[in-house]
């Protein structure tokens, strides 16, 4: 038996909510309180951000790569933004989608209970959203209407494509092709 391995132990049959999803999502829950509490909740959701458009340039080119594609059209971004919190245990479908905006709904985010009160954790989802609609269809600008972080039963997304009037009145992250 490997040293490391005490599956008799007491501490290893004690009934501990404890995985490495479960500590991951904590550790991130008190990076961002942190970074609230130090720097106040705008800072954080900016250094949040910087993360979220690393892992949405990750997530294009993995989706791109998977399809076979050099960019995504309209539906296929809303197709892989709903895809992608799937995979990552997030709830999200389109509500409504036309030329100019794709609104999307969540029952369920990823972080879990661990984002309430914490909504820079948010700018992943608005990062994500909006470097991937951006880099394949020119501009996206993405509003947070709703969050769980904010206390909501769920969350309302706004991810405007084109910089209409409503885009332009909109409180919102604006992103551009790179």
């Amino acid at each position: 038996m490997d040293k490391d391995q005490r599956s008799d132990s007491p501490s290893a049959k004690a009934s501990v909510d404890l995985s490495r999803d479960v500590f991951m999502r904590d550790l991130i829950r008190e990076l961002a309180g942190t970074l609230e509490d130090v720097i106040g909740l705008e800072d954080a959701a900016g250094y949040i951000s910087v993360v979220g458009q690393l892992i949405g340039e990750k997530i294009d080119s993995e989706y791109k790569k998977a399809l076979s594609i050099d960019r995504l059209n309209q539906r296929q971004v809303g197709d892989v933004l709903v895809d992608l919190k799937r995979r990552i245990d997030g709830r999200f479908y389109i509500v409504e989608e036309t030329e100019d905006r794709i609104v999307f709904g969540n029952s369920q985010c990823p972080f879990g209970d661990k984002v309430i009160g914490r909504p820079s954790m948010c700018m992943m989802t608005s990062n994500v959203f909006g470097h991937i609609a951006a880099e394949n269809l020119g501009y996206s600008k993405v509003v947070l209407e709703e969050t769980i972080a904010e206390g909501h039963s769920g969350c309302r997304v706004v991810v405007h494509l084109r910089p209409t009037g409503d885009a332009m009145a909109a409180k919102g992250r604006e992103y551009v092709a790179g």
